[in-house]
């Protein structure tokens, strides 16, 4: 049996219980502030670059309408299209991957973090666009405040940029205070964003032997979905004994296999098999998100 980790007293305090509704308890580590405020610089920059891609095509757009005599019509209707597609870069970047599989943009992949929901349910499409376009209520509305303030001299422009900074710091400094540093955002759409540090498993669960014969029939390799087999591979690297235990007892009685092996055994066994047939699955474009979809 592979030891549970041993954590230190930072580690500890920072872990979260996630109950699964299969009884799970992942017990996740809440993301550091400077994980987040690291992912966050990633995201940033990759949507100014992508920001700059759409000026230098909306420009060139407008050059050519104005060579074409598109007139003043033309050059209204480009500035909208910029418009719009700095909302979209803005807001759809995090919510086109906070709904993916791996509920994660770029910057929360390269700090190994993603979004969960803290019921332990699945993440759903309604809690990250909530959390997101919050977004523009905690930063990108007092932002904008700024910056016509910062072009402007007189008293009331003045009180309204000092106004625009007392903003930005409130939402901004937000989850220094509280313990589960939570934005708005994700106090309003009920998430976490949790430390999923990228680890090697004791073995690979997939290429650690070729399948030779199976242990599992289809229907019990077919109990569950993409997303109860992301939990066990957490559940998985963890290695927490009591958690494997309990998984172990709901995976045998739900597909009635009583085999051999220990509960580590027995869940990488399956774990393996399962994700081999699923792939297979993909190849030929099915795809099952979880034990619900049928």
């Amino acid at each position: 049996m592979v030891e549970a980790h041993v954590l230190g007293p930072h580690a500890a305090r920072d872990r979260r219980s996630l109950v699964t509704p299969e009884g799970v308890d992942l017990s996740l580590g809440l993301a550091t502030g400077g994980q987040r405020v690291g992912a966050f610089v990633v995201d940033l920059l990759i949507m100014v670059l992508a920001l700059i891609a759409l000026t230098l095509i909306v420009a060139f757009s407008a050059v050519g309408f104005s060579a074409s005599g598109g007139g003043e019509w033309a050059l209204e209707f480009v500035g909208v299209v910029w418009l719009l597609g700095f909302f979209l870069i803005r807001n759809f970047y995090f919510i086109l991957f906070e709904a993916g599989t791996r509920a994660a943009t770029w910057g929360k992949r390269a700090f190994g973090l993603r979004v969960v929901a803290r019921s332990g349910e699945r993440l759903t499409s309604e809690s990250v666009v909530a959390r997101n376009l919050m977004r523009e209520v905690e930063l990108y509305l007092p932002l904008s405040y700024l910056i016509y303030a910062m072009v402007e001299t007189d008293s009331g422009d003045a009180l309204l940029a000092w106004g625009g900074v007392l903003w930005v710091l409130v939402f901004t400094l937000f989850p220094f205070f509280n313990k589960d540093r939570l934005r708005v955002g994700d106090l309003l759409a009920g998430t976490w964003v949790v430390n999923i540090p990228k680890k090697n498993l004791s073995y690979d669960l997939v290429t650690h032997a070729p399948i030779e014969t199976s242990q599992f029939s289809k229907e019990q390799l077919d109990a569950y979905g993409v997303y109860e087999l992301q939990t066990l591979e957490q559940v998985l690297r963890d290695a927490q004994p009591d958690t494997l235990r309990l998984v172990a007892g709901t995976i045998r009685e739900k597909i009635g296999y009583w085999g051999p092996g220990d509960d580590y055994e027995f869940l990488s066994a399956y774990y393996r098999e399962a994700r081999a047939v699923m792939e297979r699955g993909l190849l030929f474009g099915k795809r099952r998100a979880d034990k619900h979809d049928r």
